[in-house]
């Protein structure tokens, strides 16, 4: 069947779920751009529930799929044009899911933010995709989408103002109020699992261009101490989702030629205090850098990972609520050098709180963006991230519709 033919436009995978269902009630409120969509989940009884509980129109199909169910999956998405998925941990349940898309040329969105896995599926992936006209999109959540997106913005700006682009780039997450998903912890627990069994995968978690197709770039900064950013003024402590945004970052640069150079440098931390702030923003930096270490020694700890399993990761449909989920904010800023010297600073907001609130808009509009604004002569079938198959295009969709800014700093 064609694509342009298929009964719907949008399929919401997983929407039983804490995620899933925000995704779809955001499409629903937001009228989803005029799309066709429907819900998709392994249990046909809990996804009416969602229909009921949100007030969805009987035109929101209800769609039964196991995602451990190959057959049934591959039925599902020859019937849309883009799927959206927020079942995870990826590396457990979504090769089925993203294999039937990239065989079926059905475009993909998820949120992941697993390397390991995204290495993977980048290599099994990508001669299906390309034979089929498949788009598949990863880590179209809070991370990676305000990270790579805001490169992209600031590099686009560069070229425009200094006739360049701007050789590094340093990402320094200025205020986040509100935490990552539940999702991101399990997330973090399975890579862990996986390098125990296979030490050798470590590689791929330290390397920032182990999902860049082959390429070794320059020597990249180390980001995991506390160190005094003088572009900021101000002191940095390392940032949890850092790991795979920088990954994406380089990714996306690869994937279109190396618009920003082979020698491009990318860094991302959090400013542990205002600018000009001196000792007490480098105690926090201190602080922040312990703190880190610490909580990746009791992750790598199997004790540890077994508590978290039975008191954490066991709790169904958990999250904030709604007043916590819209008091949420987050900033970060995006500052480069030209070759002569001259200071470029992109700033990007959200108006939600990034695991959650803002993360369910972020892979909503990457869908819509995928069906309504990106061509396919421009981005034709294969694995891609969300700045190097929407780039622009999607900073101006989610400047419109989604909360996010995207600005040049005064």
């Amino acid at each position: 069947m064609s694509r342009d033919t298929r009964e719907f436009d949008v399929i919401v995978f997983g929407a039983t779920g804490f995620t899933g269902r925000l995704v779809a009630e955001y499409l629903h409120l937001s009228g989803a751009d005029g799309a066709r969509w429907a819900i998709a989940g392994r249990n046909l009884d809990k996804l009416g529930q969602v229909r009921d509980a949100l007030h969805l129109p009987p035109s929101v199909a209800l769609l039964k799929a196991d995602a451990a169910d190959p057959a049934a999956l591959k039925a599902l998405v020859a019937r849309t044009r883009v799927v959206i998925t927020t079942v995870g941990p990826y590396q457990l349940h979504g090769e089925p899911l993203a294999t039937a898309c990239a065989e079926g040329g059905t475009d993909y969105v998820d949120l992941c933010g697993e390397p390991l896995w995204m290495a993977r599926m980048t290599t099994q992936l990508t001669p299906l995709a390309q034979r089929s006209g498949a788009r598949i999109v990863f880590s179209c959540g809070f991370d990676s989408i305000p990270f790579d997106l805001g490169v992209v913005y600031l590099q686009a700006e560069a070229q425009a103002r200094f006739g360049a682009p701007l050789p590094e780039v340093r990402g320094r997450v200025a205020r986040l109020k509100g935490g990552a998903s539940g999702g991101t912890l399990a997330s973090m627990m399975e890579t862990i699992e996986a390098i125990r069994r296979e030490p050798a995968l470590a590689k791929v978690m330290v390397n920032p261009f182990s999902l860049a197709g082959g390429f070794k770039g320059p020597k990249q900064p180390h980001d995991q101490g506390a160190d005094f950013d003088d572009w900021a003024d101000a002191w940095t402590g390392p940032f949890v989702m850092a790991t795979i945004n920088t990954k994406n970052v380089h990714r996306s640069n690869a994937l279109r030629g190396h618009p920003w150079g082979e020698g491009f440098v990318y860094s991302e931390k959090m400013l542990t205090g205002k600018p000009g702030q001196g000792d007490k923003g480098r105690k926090k930096a201190l602080a922040l850098a312990r703190f880190t270490k610490l909580q990746n020694l009791a992750l790598g700890f199997t004790p540890t990972r077994a508590l978290l399993r039975r008191f954490v990761l066991t709790q169904p449909g958990d999250g904030p609520n709604a007043a916590a989920r819209e008091a949420g904010r987050y900033e970060v800023w995006f500052s480069g050098k030209a070759a002569d010297g001259r200071m470029l600073r992109a700033v990007v907001k959200g108006d939600r709180d990034p695991g959650y609130g803002s993360t369910c808009k972020l892979i909503s509009e990457a869908a819509l963006c995928l069906l309504r604004d990106v061509d396919r002569s421009a981005t034709p079938g294969g694995v891609w991230t969300p700045g190097s198959a929407m780039g622009l295009a999607l900073v101006r969709r989610l400047h419109a519709r989604a909360g996010l800014t995207f600005e040049i700093a005064a």
